[in-house]
């Protein structure tokens, strides 16, 4: 049989299954990072291949805010339910109670409480002992810096100075007792490779990355769909129906769409291609303090 991928896209594959079998190997209680988006979607892609005929060997942890588009939980559920996955569901339930919000709270405490209190209590509890996720490097300046193997600290806590070096592919996976690992097997991918890998493979992924007429309000010069009721309008905001698509997935009120036609894998991977925007542009935790996701991933954030 040909294969459809490129021979770089073949090396990212097997390089990618390498980096999962380690950890499968190296660690006693991994668990698969499942954020809904189209990394996550290759990286599920990934395990099937690396353990076939076997069932994927990890448990797939979701942090649920509870403000995910409506359509991601939709997608989570239907790909648990094909995959036989055993997906674990973790909620900052006492944030909730407390009223923390996305918006009326500020996305700083937002992003505090509903996702990286609730990822480290999640850890805890299921004592998993290495989280693998689908972050990047090419994603924004901070992920720049990590390693494949990226070893925690106490309360999960990230130290860049205390990365070490993975000459030659060599990776080193000793834990002490207080320490915790964070694995990516996708660090070496761009958003153009993800995407490539996904019409080559013919991967699913959420509707939501391909444009339809959807309803919006302008905030801030972002375009915010306006996704239940939730969304409260300020006076001078009006409704509208708008193009877009999203390149980012994450809580609706602070993942912004970006207008294009871009309707299939193959539309999107061409108007990548040109594309000069920063594929998380539209994240609003990205930019809400100076070094906002170096200083949440130093407290323990994916």
């Amino acid at each position: 049989m040909t294969s459809k991928l490129s021979r770089h896209l073949s090396n990212l594959e097997t390089e990618a299954i390498v980096i999962l079998r380690e950890a499968a190997m190296a660690f006693e209680r991994p668990v698969l990072m499942y954020s809904i988006g189209k990394d996550s979607s290759v990286l599920l892609h990934l395990c099937r291949k690396a353990f076939h005929p076997a069932k994927i060997p990890f448990a797939a942890l979701h942090i649920d805010t509870t403000w995910k588009f409506r359509d991601m939980i939709t997608f989570r559920d239907r790909m648990a339910a094909e995959l036989d996955l055993n997906l674990i569901v973790h909620t900052n339930k006492k944030a909730i109670e407390d009223g923390v919000h996305p918006i009326k709270s500020g996305s700083a405490i937002y992003t505090r409480e509903m996702k990286t209190r609730a990822l480290r209590d999640a850890l805890d509890m299921h004592r998993f002992d290495a989280a693998i996720g689908g972050a990047r490097r090419d994603e924004e300046p901070s992920r720049s810096k990590e390693r494949i193997f990226s070893v925690r600290g106490p309360n999960h806590s990230w130290d860049p100075r205390r990365q070490r070096p993975e000459l030659w592919h060599l990776y080193n996976t000793q834990i002490a007792t207080d320490e915790t690992m964070r694995v990516f097997p996708l660090s070496n991918w761009t958003e153009l490779d993800v995407w490539e890998y996904i019409l080559a493979e013919d991967i699913p992924v959420v509707p939501l990355y391909f444009a339809k007429e959807r309803p919006v309000v302008e905030r801030g010069g972002s375009l915010i769909m306006i996704d239940d009721d939730r969304l409260e309008l300020e006076p001078e905001e009006k409704q509208q129906n708008v193009l877009i698509r999203f390149r980012s997935l994450g809580c609706y009120p602070l993942s912004a769409a970006v207008q294009s036609s871009a309707a299939s894998v193959a539309d999107i991977v061409e108007e990548l291609r040109t594309t000069r925007m920063s594929e998380r542009a539209g994240r609003l935790i990205d930019v809400d303090e100076t070094s906002s996701m170096e200083r949440k991933k130093r407290e323990g954030y994916f």
